[in-house]
């Protein structure tokens, strides 16, 4: 059984495949509490699924493209038979994950979205960062920046790590309302960091608390 706190079908928001449709699957439970979550109701709110059940409602939309998000949803074990289950039928696979978790049970084949927490999140010491030398070529990781210092500590690891070299994309993402992308643009600009800018496009075509998209 799974703890579904929702599925919709929307715009992707994020990562190399922003602007396409996608199913989106948000487990409940997250073992964080990052300072700029955008999905404090994820924490608690949900009901038990089966797995069949998640399967057919994913189904119902006919979309090629899944994420598995939450939350955090590698807290639930049964998150891996799910990522099976719809690798199996054709979809490609993609999950977000908070990078405090260990990724090396997650089927290769899926698109890992990995974040690494920068230190105004709160949650800077929880970082995994075997998972960093454990990315696959298709895999992305993502910087959820509010200031420079956190700007700074992203700049760092993506030299130390050698991302660029180790994974599809490098993604840095202002927070939302609080860091002017204009500012963090220029910033990347100046160390011509080999890195994406990235924008939540849902919160750019809705508002930015709407839920289901």
């Amino acid at each position: 059984m799974l703890t579904v706190n929702e599925i919709f079908y929307s715009i992707q928001g994020e990562s190399t495949r922003a602007g396409r449709p996608c199913v989106f699957v948000r487990l409940t439970g997250c073992d964080l509490r990052c300072s700029w979550c955008d999905t404090e109701y994820a924490f608690f709110e949900g009901q038990k699924w089966s797995l069949e059940d998640v399967i057919a409602e994913v189904e119902r939309y006919q979309c090629p493209l899944v994420e598995i998000t939450g939350g955090e949803p590698l807290i639930q074990d049964d998150v891996y038979p799910l990522m099976d289950a719809l690798l199996a039928r054709g979809r490609t696979v993609m999950l977000e994950t908070g990078g405090h978790r260990p990724i090396g049970r997650v089927p290769k084949e899926v698109v890992k979205i990995v974040d690494v927490k920068c230190p105004a999140s709160g949650e800077a010491g929880k970082n995994e960062w075997n998972n960093l030398e454990a990315l696959a070529p298709h895999d992305e990781v993502k910087f959820v920046v509010q200031d420079r210092a956190d700007y700074e500590f992203a700049r760092d690891v993506i030299t130390k790590f050698q991302l660029p070299g180790t994974c599809a994309a490098v993604l840095m993402s202002p927070v939302h309302g609080v860091l002017d992308p204009r500012v963090l643009s220029e910033w990347m600009l100046a160390d011509r960091l080999p890195a994406r800018l990235q924008l939540q496009v849902h919160k750019l075509i809705w508002a930015p608390d709407t839920r289901g998209v």
